[in-house]
């Protein structure tokens, strides 16, 4: 699908005899334009990205489930008190119909 260019490259080895023994020195002619890759690092940023974000949906909603269950225990714990008031009320009641007899 992709078409390359066929780039031409060249490799010069030098070695020159000195004082101190051989001395090498490799030189690399490309020619046409270096390849970069900034191809990689966009990708690799936009899917960062997106796990950054996915992370934090589901941190949210962690947190509104727990705060949820929150909600139903104190909702329960407040039917039951206002059905320990009733239970109270009732008693209360009951008490008065058997002494005023």
């Amino acid at each position: 699908m992709f078409e390359e260019e066929a780039r031409m490259v060249e490799e010069r080895i030098t070695t020159v005899e000195g004082a101190n023994g051989p001395t090498t020195h490799t030189t690399v002619i490309h020619d046409g334009d270096r390849r970069r890759g900034g191809g990689g690092t966009a990708l690799l940023a936009i899917v960062l990205l997106i796990a950054v974000i996915a992370g934090i949906y589901f941190f949210s909603q962690t947190s509104s489930s727990e705060s949820a269950k929150d909600n139903a225990v104190a909702e329960a714990a407040s039917s039951v008190g206002d059905a320990a008031k009733q239970v109270g009320s009732a008693a209360e009641n009951a008490a008065d119909k058997i002494t005023d007899k």
